[in-house]
């Protein structure tokens, strides 16, 4: 039986990663003492990589396809297949950002006053090139953690990741430029993309979870209205595309199924509900497929 070997991001992605295979079809099951996750799937053998070199691994062939940020890609310069981006992180579905942070005193207001300084960062390459493209010299220095913590006692500035910037305050630090900005991508090695049998494999993979992702934070709706009370409903509704209207077996009420932004709701079936709306029905998603 043919296999796909497939890189699951170890660390801050990890878990979000596993919950967007369950919402896409695939149930990933991971065992703290072990790096070869299970997965209800024969075709698909995983393994725990970290996504700092997921890169690495796909680029060589150890690894079929994995889940890697487009941040990683570049910092390895990855020589891999670009299949997909997928957008999501660690705690929402927005992209995350590599940006250039100093002590909340500090007089540095800008790249250029970093010149002869020292920063500290795990992405050393995109901050070198960084650098290079304002004409900054700099010492670029290797972190290999708790990078918040090294201003300005071992640092006077650092690179860093991150999703809402609350590390970042939290630890007094003030942010003077951001590099990149990055969400994961799902790669693959540029062999096993010219396999039919993986090709076809990563594609159905990759569209149904761009289909978990679409369905993010939506709901659909289903309700019944009167025909002579429908211009008022459809004027009430938000959709994602033209809801879709069926005749009922009573030739003057219709029903209607939609799709609405979750947060919308509680402001909208009362609106729906005022435009005579009946037999309004909420019911959750895990797919949507253009």
């Amino acid at each position: 039986m043919s296999s796909l070997k497939l890189g699951i991001p170890k660390g801050s992605l990890q878990d979000s990663t596993v919950e967007l295979f369950a919402r896409a079809g695939w149930r990933i099951s991971v065992n703290s003492r072990s790096y070869y996750p299970t997965i209800d799937d024969p075709e698909v053998q995983c393994m725990l990589v970290r996504a700092q070199e997921m890169a690495r691994y796909v680029g060589s062939g150890a690894l079929d396809a994995g889940i890697t940020g487009k941040d990683w890609i570049l910092e390895t310069s990855g020589a891999v297949e670009e299949i997909a981006e997928l957008v999501y992180a660690k705690t929402s579905l927005g992209r995350v950002r590599w940006v250039l942070a100093v002590a909340e005193d500090s007089p540095v207001k800008n790249v250029r006053d970093l010149e002869g300084k020292v920063i500290a960062t795990e992405a050393v390459h995109l901050t070198e090139q960084y650098l290079q493209r304002h004409g900054v010299s700099a010492r670029v220095e290797f972190s290999w953690g708790a990078t918040e913590v090294k201003v300005p006692q071992l640092a006077d500035a650092i690179v860093e990741v991150t999703e809402t910037g609350a590390s970042l305050r939290a630890n007094h630090l003030r942010i003077v430029d951001t590099l990149l900005e990055s969400a994961p991508w799902f790669i693959a090695h540029r062999a096993s993309w010219q396999d039919q049998w993986k090709r076809e494999k990563i594609q159905n993979m990759v569209l149904l979870l761009e289909g978990a992702i679409n369905a993010y934070n939506r709901v659909g709706l289903m309700l019944n209205v009167r025909r002579e009370d429908l211009p008022n409903v459809l004027a009430a509704l938000p959709a994602l595309r033209n809801p879709t209207v069926a005749q009922l077996s009573d030739p003057d009420w219709v029903a209607i199924n939609t799709i609405v932004e979750e947060r919308t709701v509680r402001q909208l079936i009362p609106k729906l509900k005022s435009a005579r709306a009946e037999g309004i029905v909420e019911y959750p998603l895990n797919k949507i497929v253009y």
